[in-house]
């Protein structure tokens, strides 16, 4: 566990990452980019070109709106990136290549490419369907207003920077999102309903239509004609993480590579490193007797299963002793050290407020799946080199078989965090891990700063026991401690649930807003 640890992670950003957040899981799936893009990790080193990717988004395109006749166009595929193949059975990709999609399953679909005939398992994200508008630059399908956001405002958008997403309230229609400036509230993004039209075309202003959604973008790059801003470039992606090859769960220890160490704590060291010499993970070690193998094994197999853009992927286990835990690797480490660093200590209250609303939808996802965290800190979430927030080390607390992190007189205990009914009686529910979010949404607000600052755990209880709750901090808006002392209630059956908090914290500061500009 990387909070029980007491990680210290060198530098600015380092610890297990993905660049962008993955673009969904098996189970769940998600956009591409921050709320989405195959699970794992984007590589830095990627060295993927925009030109070249706009090249083939516009053949794409042309793929899209004269399909070959002779295929079957629900099964054709376009390679949207080159994919040199690593594993028995995997298939080489290159950009621009057609593939016929033969059987979809999971994350890894057989497909046979046309260009050479051979078949064999390609990345899903690495590909699009052609007789659709996936391969477009500036579409992209899953994503919601909330991500649409998150991502034109991320670093390498500009004015104008654009995107258009399917409606997330009305099926078979599309939203237009820009970034534009606002004299009051600085860089924001802009949203546009795009109305359909009976004989099949779009339109945003009932004054001019388009016949595709391809005009209309054509259209408004060259004249905003009534929009905030002309657009400009399509919002950018990166090219993703291939997803874990497949079945590949219970790894020899001579598959990883520890290449570099992050951090040592009461229960074991964290490592950046290598699975099988090429795919970039993070290796957490166990120190010997910190946990039953058997146990951690039917935990980790609940665990795997797990799979959301806001939980820190798990990909694989050594469960011989010392246990090794292999997971996606995150760029800038954890929250409560990020936070301290010369980039985190300049983030606006909107952006905070932003990183809290990712934790709560992870944890809604949690509660939804009637699991529960038990060490819900700033500590146990990681941070994406797109500021993308996820929640690592669910459910790993109640394995550790250690009395100075299991009592609550033990040295190792978070009880700053701890539900009273959870550090008296051992009660651990949902709602316990709802007062942990109160106390995690005060790191947030404070850059990092230890709860009930001065404090020793034993006054801390005590004080609890009187009913004490902390102030409100400094530079703390009121709706927000509010919140907080919510999360605080004695009665747990009274806190908030994390889909409520979810909805408060995305909305914080436009729900007095429309959410739709009129129409030009």
């Amino acid at each position: 566990m990387l909070g029980a640890w007491g990680l210290r992670v060198h530098g600015v950003g380092f610890v297990l990452s993905s660049e962008l957040c993955p673009r969904g899981a098996i189970a769940v799936p998600a956009p591409r980019g921050c709320a989405g893009a195959a699970p794992g990790v984007f590589s830095k080193q990627s060295g993927q070109k925009r030109g070249t990717r706009a090249q083939i988004m516009a053949r794409g395109a042309q793929l899209c709106l004269h399909p070959d006749p002779a295929l079957s166009p629900d099964k054709l595929v376009v390679a949207l990136y080159d994919y040199e193949p690593t594993h028995d059975g995997d298939l080489g990709l290159k950009q621009g290549e057609k593939l016929r999609v033969l059987e979809e399953s999971g994350e890894w679909w057989k497909a046979q490419s046309l260009t050479t005939g051979q078949e064999g398992l390609i990345p899903h994200n690495f590909v699009a369907m052609v007789n659709s508008l996936e391969p477009e630059p500036w579409f992209f399908k899953n994503l919601s207003r909330k991500d649409a956001e998150r991502q034109l405002l991320a670093s390498g958008n500009t004015h104008g920077s654009f995107l258009i997403r399917e409606s997330e309230t009305s099926k078979g229609s599309y939203s237009l999102s820009v970034r534009d400036f606002d004299q009051n509230q600085g860089e924001t993004v802009k949203h546009y309903k795009i109305r359909n039209m009976d004989n099949g075309g779009y339109y945003i202003s009932p004054r001019v239509t388009f016949s595709s959604l391809h005009e209309l973008v054509e259209y408004y790059s060259s004249s905003s004609d009534g929009l905030c801003t002309r657009l400009g470039k399509p919002c950018r992606t990166q090219k993703p993480q291939k997803p874990w090859w497949q079945d590949e769960w219970e790894v020899p220890r001579e598959s990883l590579k520890l290449v570099e160490k992050l951090g040592a704590g009461q229960f074991g060291e964290v490592w950046m490193g290598f699975y099988n010499g090429h795919t970039k993970v993070a290796i957490k070690n166990l120190k010997q007797g910190s946990m039953s193998p058997s146990a951690f094994l039917a935990e980790a197999n609940l665990m795997k299963n797990l799979q959301h853009p806001r939980l820190v992927r798990l990909y694989a286990v050594v469960t011989k002793e010392p246990i090794y835990i292999i997971t996606e690797y995150m760029e800038k480490g954890s929250l409560v050290d990020f936070l301290k660093t010369s980039e985190g200590i300049k983030l606006s209250i909107n952006k905070l407020l932003d990183m809290a609303a990712q934790i709560a939808e992870g944890m809604a996802f949690i509660e939804a799946k009637n699991y529960i965290h038990r060490d819900l800190r700033a500590a146990n979430i990681l941070v994406s080199e797109a500021l993308c927030c996820k929640i690592a080390d669910f459910g790993l607390a109640r394995l550790i078989e250690d009395n100075e992190y299991t009592a609550r007189e033990g040295a190792k205990f978070p009880i700053k965090w701890t539900a009273p009914e959870a550090i008296n009686y051992g009660t651990f529910t949902i709602k316990s891990d709802v007062w942990s979010f109160g106390i995690l949404l005060t790191e947030i607000v404070t850059y990092g700063r230890i709860p009930y600052p001065g404090m020793t755990n034993p006054e801390v209880i005590q004080n609890l026991e009187r009913g004490y709750r902390m102030p409100q901090p400094d530079n703390c808006p009121r709706e927000l401690y509010e919140l907080m002392m919510q999360c605080w209630k004695e009665q747990p059956e009274e806190r908030p649930t994390f889909e409520y908090m979810k909805s408060v914290l995305e909305d914080f500061f436009t729900a007095t807003e429309g959410q739709y500009q009129q129409q030009p």
